[in-house]
């Protein structure tokens, strides 16, 4: 069912509808150097077999997978002649083009470069990782979408009318239901979705050659099994999934953060990945606005460990739904920010003869520990002292959860509210 033309392709309408750039270049026959990016069954492969039809161009296809540089430079070798003896360009379709190394990408430089070939590469990585930056800078990208749920549907009915090249030859009698399950649980992926088709047909076919086909959402069920997670632990959707779910409990969205726990475990993530990122959160965001956080998040590290999959998703949830909904600073990590940053562009600072170690000999004739004031032998555990050898500001708590309750302690400290003594309560040695 690959489209045959522009107007049987579906989907991508941000660039290939009626007036967009892709489709314009393509009628005007100047298409030159582009990168297809996307998730799988979107169209990236379809869509270069239709500018194949539709160009003037040579049309040369290989897959990263099973390619090497051999291949690669023989194909760019007959586009070479063909260019010379034929007067025609050659349209290089790299499927998989991600899974070139960067030595395979810089053999077609050269020639994409000089414009004897006209690379259409096709990947599910992010190019701008994936991808020679070179090669990059030399083609357009386009930005694949998973295709909606009407879109979905449009396609598989397409594929039961298709005497030539889909299912028409048999008669189906597809329940409303069952083309909902599969155009929701697809997840815009069109050859999923044809793939649970056909063999839900073929094999219902099978079974009664002489019975049309009830295809039911029973069988809809049965033919795509367990849902498939697009996902790679050292790709985009790891690390985009990672960023949704980190902002989802910053911006005390229970239900999203959950939602993206879950996706993050159906998918097959290490729970140790999941739980760090928790414990991360509950310092970086929750902050002493509820301290309890860090606890509820660090006991969650340890049922991690101790416990494991599957139970260990209970204590994950109950750490994610907790740090959703508490109260929010970043307080202190502000304020550790700004002190590193103090420490490697400013003048470092001494520390104050007073605060220095006095517990070994010879100390007290060097001065350190001299004029030492122990909080604890005056009234309220506070005496007014120097820690710093000049006034500097890192940590300013936020009027919100506990915070607010610590924003009002330091302001009364700042303010010197509470008692000083000259004399201690009691005469203690302390270092």
């Amino acid at each position: 069912m690959r489209p045959r033309t522009l107007d049987e392709f579906v989907g991508q309408e941000h660039f290939l509808g009626p007036g967009k750039l892709l489709r314009r270049l393509l009628q005007a026959d100047r298409i030159g150097s582009v990168i297809f990016y996307g998730p799988p069954g979107t169209g990236k492969t379809a869509l270069a077999h239709v500018i194949a039809g539709h160009t003037h161009c040579r049309f040369q296809q290989l897959n990263a997978v099973a390619a090497g540089v051999k291949e690669v430079r023989q194909t760019l070798e007959e586009a070479r002649a063909e260019l010379e003896t034929g007067g025609r360009r050659t349209i290089l379709f790299v499927d998989e083009l991600h899974r070139f190394n960067r030595a395979q990408q810089d053999v077609l430089l050269p020639d994409v470069e000089e414009g004897r070939v006209i690379l259409i590469g096709a990947t599910t990585q992010n190019p701008f990782f994936a991808i020679n930056s070179p090669l990059l800078s030399r083609s357009q990208i386009f930005t694949f979408q998973p295709l909606g749920k009407d879109q979905i549907k449009l396609i598989m009915q397409r594929a039961l009318a298709d005497v030539e090249r889909g299912l028409g030859k048999t008669t189906v009698q597809l329940h409303p239901d069952a083309l909902e399950f599969l155009a929701e649980i697809c997840d815009g992926d069109a050859r999923r979705a044809l793939t649970a088709l056909e063999i839900g047909v073929l094999s219902a076919a099978a079974q009664r050659p002489d019975v049309p086909v009830d295809f039911t959402l029973d069988v809809a069920q049965e033919s795509i099994q367990r849902k498939v997670m697009d996902f790679d632990p050292t790709g985009d959707a790891h690390y985009d999934l990672a960023s949704a779910f980190i902002k989802s409990m910053r911006g005390s969205d229970p239900d999203a953060a959950i939602y993206w726990l879950a996706r993050m475990l159906e998918a097959g993530e290490d729970p140790r990945f999941i739980v760090r990122r928790i414990v991360i959160c509950a310092s970086e965001d929750v902050g002493n606005a509820d301290p309890q956080a860090l606890l509820l998040a660090a006991a969650a590290l340890q049922a991690v460990e101790f416990v494991g999959l599957p139970e260990c998703q209970l204590s994950l949830a109950q750490a994610v739904t907790y740090i959703a909904t508490a109260p929010k600073s970043n307080a202190a990590t502000l304020a550790i920010a700004k002190a590193r940053e103090d420490v490697r562009s400013g003048r470092t600072l001494a520390v104050p003869e007073h605060l220095r170690d006095a517990h070994y000999r010879g100390a007290a004739k060097l001065g350190h520990g001299a004029d030492y004031k122990y909080s604890h032998d005056y009234e309220g555990g506070w005496v007014e002292q120097q820690y710093l050898p000049e006034e500097r500001r890192y940590y300013e708590p936020v009027d919100r959860g506990f915070e607010e309750e610590i924003r009002k302690r330091i302001a009364a400290v700042r303010r010197n509210q509470l008692p000083a003594r000259d004399e201690p309560s009691a005469t203690h040695g302390h270092a």
